[in-house]
């Protein structure tokens, strides 16, 4: 797989939410991630949610987009999932 971002995007997310995009990869990498579309956020562009576990194992929510033939996925936004977003990826176990 093969990543891109905003690097003043990636910034703000860490001081933002104390993720960095290069943390949000691994959850790219869960054979567990749960896959969501997310038409609400973007008219211009497909956009989806990921929900799945990072390398220090938080569970964290990646809203992302595909670019060109879908080889390159690019990173919007990264943080630690919610509550109920929690119990959604821990419904399946």
């Amino acid at each position: 797989m093969n990543f891109e971002w905003d690097e003043n995007k990636n910034q703000i997310n860490q001081r933002k939410h104390g993720i960095s995009f290069e943390e949000a990869q691994a959850v790219f990498e869960d054979e567990h991630a749960i896959l969501f579309d997310d038409p609400d956020h973007s008219e211009s562009e497909e956009r989806f949610l990921l929900i799945g576990l990072d390398r220090k194992t938080r569970v964290c929510i990646v809203s992302h987009c595909y670019r060109g033939t879908d080889e390159t996925i690019r990173i919007i936004s990264a943080r630690k999932a919610t509550k109920l977003e929690r119990s959604v990826y821990d419904e399946q176990f």
